[in-house]
């Protein structure tokens, strides 16, 4: 590995060190600037192999993010193994010859199940990240000496296994290893957004490979074309989205002033009787009268006849009236005839 690849991978690994949110920084992580490097410093050309090696790209971060967060490995460890991973993937790839559409087919039926998959988690609110995911991952840099280490490791790393590798060298995580601990509390999230952007670096390596026979600056200018292309479609979607959903389109609370709670007032006596289909006023109700049956005394008690005379109970104080219409006078004191 040349010096160029490491200031290389130094400016990845510091550029994502400073972003904020988990998005930008799979999305700066993705940007194909260790394949450029790769294709131009080596030579490989890019077939099926090559394809799959973004495969293995996601599988590294799978790993890591599973044995560092599920299993408490510390983040060297776990990066170590997803290394492992990646090798051994590398290694039965270049065992038997890949043909590029094959491989090609099969990454966008496996990128497609993976979308369905996360979209189904983010429905069942099993994200720990953001809408926007703008989590922020300041808190996780390292300390500028253990950055210089861990670079240098990384690259020394990547050169003894130059050997091994041979073609997958192209799509190897260069970065990876120290973006991987420079985003190790994020490290669900950060493997779901590369996932996502996994579909630019494939249009980036189909292109090159369709391209490859014209000339390596052409195949490359293209490969960078097509990782605009999609990079861009899957970013501005959403976006679209909620700017065609609108805030209009969203019922918002309805607003009901103290009189539409209460009801109209009404201007009807408090008389009338509750059953009158004119009635609007719901309060008055409880203070109007009960209706008097048609024909009957206003005060004339209806109970059977309680009194020793034989005669209706009138209350002492009270005055009820003859059929005539002259007052009666109460009744006080009555004593009941005497028999002679």
């Amino acid at each position: 590995m040349t010096w160029s690849a490491v200031l290389l991978v130094t400016a990845v690994v510091w550029a994502i060190s400073v972003i904020r949110s988990v998005r930008l920084r799979a999305l700066v992580y993705s940007l194909p600037l260790p394949m450029t490097l790769a294709l131009v410093s080596t030579g490989h050309p890019v077939d099926g192999a090559q394809l799959l090696g973004v495969l293995g790209l996601n599988l590294f971060f799978v790993t890591v993010a599973v044995t560092h967060q599920r299993l408490r490995w510390p983040i060297l460890i776990a990066d170590g193994a997803g290394i492992a991973v990646y090798v051994a993937l590398s290694a039965g790839l270049l065992a038997v010859p890949v043909p590029f559409e094959g491989a090609l087919a099969g990454m966008l039926m496996l990128w497609s199940a993976a979308m369905l998959v996360l979209r189904r988690r983010a429905r069942s609110g099993v994200e720990t990240a953001g809408a926007d995911g703008s989590t922020d991952a300041r808190r996780d840099g390292l300390p500028a000496l253990l950055k210089l280490v861990v670079i240098f490791v990384g690259a020394l790393l990547t050169g003894l296994l130059g050997g091994l590798l041979r073609g997958m060298v192209v799509t190897f995580p260069y970065s990876g290893v120290l973006v991987a601990i420079e985003a190790r509390r994020q490290l669900a999230d950060f493997s779901r957004h590369f996932a996502r952007n996994s579909l630019a670096l494939v249009g980036f390596l189909t292109a090159y490979h369709y391209l490859q026979d014209v000339s390596p600056a052409v195949a490359l200018g293209g490969g960078w074309v097509a990782f605009a292309l999609v990079a861009g479609a899957l970013h501005l979607r959403p976006r679209r989205r909620a700017a065609a959903a609108g805030p209009t389109d969203v019922p918002g609370p309805a607003v009901v002033s103290q009189a539409e709670r209460s009801g109209p007032a009404s201007t009807e006596p408090a008389g009338r009787a509750p059953g009158d289909p004119t009635r609007t006023d719901a309060t008055s109700a409880a203070v109007a009268k009960p209706a008097t049956p048609p024909g009957t005394a206003p005060e004339r008690n209806a109970g059977p006849a309680a009194s020793p005379g034989g005669g209706p109970q009138i209350p002492n104080g009270t005055t009820s009236f003859r059929p005539n219409g002259r007052p009666r006078l109460p009744l006080r004191g009555v004593d009941p005839p005497v028999a002679r």
